[in-house]
C-alpha cells in the first residue's frame, strides 16, 4: 500500500525548518566558538555551502525518484543496492543518535535535573504517538513548534542587537584553519535537516516541483536565522560564548532582559521538540523503505490502513530512542550522528553525479564540492565517535551480507 500524498509546499517547508531550527541553534555556539573562535562566521559559511551542495543533490534526486526513503532509495536506483543500503543504514543510526540528543536537550530546558530522563522518554513517546496518527498532524504540530522557536530567536536577536551589554564582551579566540573546519563540522549538525523533506517524497503533493522548492526555501531560511543569531552572540557575548552552556539565555541576561530567560527556555524546548518530531518522521520513512527491500526486517514495512503511516517502524524507532535515553551518555552523540549524516550525504552526491542529463537540475560541480566537503568535515570529527560509528556501519554491512547469503 502506498503512502498518501497530503503534504503541500508549506507543510514540507515547515518540516524542513523544524528539522534544522532545532536544539542546535540554542546550544551549538559554545562548542563551535571554542574551536573556531574569530572564524565562527567563516565556519558557518563553510557549513552552509556544504549543506547547500548536499541539498541540491537531494532535490535533484527527489525530483526523479519521488518515493519514501531519501538517499537509500535514490542510491539504489542510481548506483546500486549496496550503496543504497550504506546510505540508509548511516541515516538510521545517525539520526537515532540525534533523536536521543534532541529528547535530552528538550528535557534539560524543560525540567529540573532529577526529572530530565523521564521527561525525555515522555517526549519521545508523545511525539511518536503524534506520528502514528497521520502525517498531516505531524506537519501541523511541526508548524506550531517552528513558530514558537522563531519567536524565541527573534526575541534574542532583538534584545541582543537592540540593547546594550552591561559589560564589554571578552575577545574571541584567534582562529586556526583546522579550528574553523571543526567549527564547520559542528555547525553542519545543526543544518542537517533539509533532506527530511526528501525522505517523505511519497507523501508530498506534486513532488517534482514541491520538493526542490521546499528544500531551497527551508535551507535559505535556516541560513538567515543562523547568521542573525551568530552575529548577536558575537556582539553581546564575544569570547564568553565559548564557555556558555546557554548562550542565547545569556544574551538576554547580558543586555538586562533577564525576564526573557524563561521565554527563551520555552523556545529552546519547542525547537528541540520540533527537531525530534521531524527526525522521528524521517527515520520512520527510511526504515519503511529499507524494510520493503528486506534490508531491515520485513515486519517493519507494514503501513497502517486507517492512518496510512508506517506505524510499526515508528514504534520500533521510538522504543530504541527511549532505550538510549535511559541508559546512554550522549556527550559524543553529535560526533556519532554527524559521521552517519555526512556519509549519507556523501553517497547522495555520488548518486546525483551519476544522473543523466535528462534528470539534471544542477551542475555536477556542486555534487563534487558537496562530496569533498563531506569528506573534509568527516575528518574533523572526534576520533572515538568516528571509530564507533564505523564499527556500527560495518555491523550493518555484515547483517546484509548474511541475509543475502541465507536467501540464496
Amino acid at each position: 500500500m502506498p503512502l498518501a500524498r497530503r503534504l503541500r509546499l508549506g507543510d514540507a517547508v515547515a518540516i524542513g525548518l523544524g528539522s534544522m531550527i532545532g536544539a542546535g541553534v540554542f546550544s551549538v555556539w559554545a562548542p563551535a566558538m571554542s574551536v573556531a573562535g574569530s572564524g565562527i562566521l567563516v565556519a558557518l559559511a563553510i557549513a552552509a555551502i556544504v549543506a547547500y551542495c548536499n541539498a541540491t543533490a537531494s532535490a535533484q534526486l527527489a525530483a526523479a525518484h519521488p518515493v519514501a526513503g531519501g538517499t537509500y532509495a535514490y542510491a539504489r536506483a542510481e548506483i546500486g543496492p549496496w550503496w543504497g543500503f550504506v546510505a540508509g543504514w548511516s541515516f538510521v543510526i545517525g539520526k537515532i543518535a540525534s533523536c536521543a540528543a534532541m529528547a535530552m536537550t528538550f528535557a534539560a530546558y524543560a525540567a529540573p535535573e532529577s526529572w530530565q530522563v523521564p521527561v525525555a522518554v515522555g517526549a519521545v513517546v508523545a511525539l511518536a504517538t503524534v506520528n502514528c496518527f497521520g502525517v498531516t498532524r505531524t506537519a501541523l504540530v511541526t508548524r506550531i513548534l517552528v513558530v514558537c522557536s522563531l519567536l524565541g530567536l527573534a526575541l534574542v536577536v532583538a534584545t541582543g542587537l537592540g540593547g546594550s551589554s552591561a559589560a564589554s564582551p571578552a575577545p574571541l579566540l584567534d582562529a586556526s584553519a583546522y579550528g574553523v573546519l571543526q567549527g564547520a563540522g559542528l555547525l553542519f549538525f545543526a543544518f542537517a535537516g533539509y533532506a527530511r523533506i526528501a525522505t517523505m517524497g511519497e507523501e508530498v503533493v506534486d513532488p517534482t516541483r514541491t520538493i526542490p522548492r521546499a528544500i531551497a526555501l527551508a535551507l535559505g531560511g535556516a541560513v538567515v536565522v543562523y547568521t542573525l543569531v551568530a552575529i548577536t552572540v558575537i556582539v553581546v557575548l564575544g569570547g564568553d560564548a565559548a564557555t556558555s552552556t546557554t548562550p542565547l539565555a545569556d544574551v538576554a541576561a547580558a543586555t538586562g532582559w533577564q525576564a526573557l530567560t524563561p521565554v527563551i527556555r520555552v523556545a529552546a524546548a519547542a525547537a528541540s521538540l520540533g527537531a525530534l518530531l521531524a527526525l522521528l518522521t524521517g527515520i520512520g520513512r527510511t526504515t519503511l523503505a529499507m524494510a520493503r527491500e528486506q534490508d531491515l526486517p520485513r515486519f517493519l514495512a507494514k503501513i497502517d490502513e486507517r492512518w496510512q503511516v508506517p506505524r510499526r517502524a515508528e514504534i520500533a524507532i521510538a522504543l530504541i530512542v527511549a532505550g538510549i535515553v535511559l541508559v546512554a551518555d550522549l556527550r559524543d552523540a553529535i560526533g556519532f550522528s554527524s559521521f552517519g549524516v555526512l556519509l549519507y550525504y556523501l553517497i547522495a552526491n555520488a548518486a546525483a553525479f551519476r544522473q543523466q542529463d535528462s534528470a539534471r537540475r544542477y551542475p555536477r560541480a556542486l555534487q563534487v564540492v558537496g562530496a569533498l566537503g563531506c569528506l573534509m568535515l568527516i575528518n574533523t570529527l572526534p576520533v572515538l565517535a568516528s571509530a564507533i560509528a564505523t564499527v556500527v556501519v560495518l555491523v550493518g554491512v555484515l547483517y546484509r551480507m548474511a541475509r543475502l547469503r541465507l536467501s540464496r
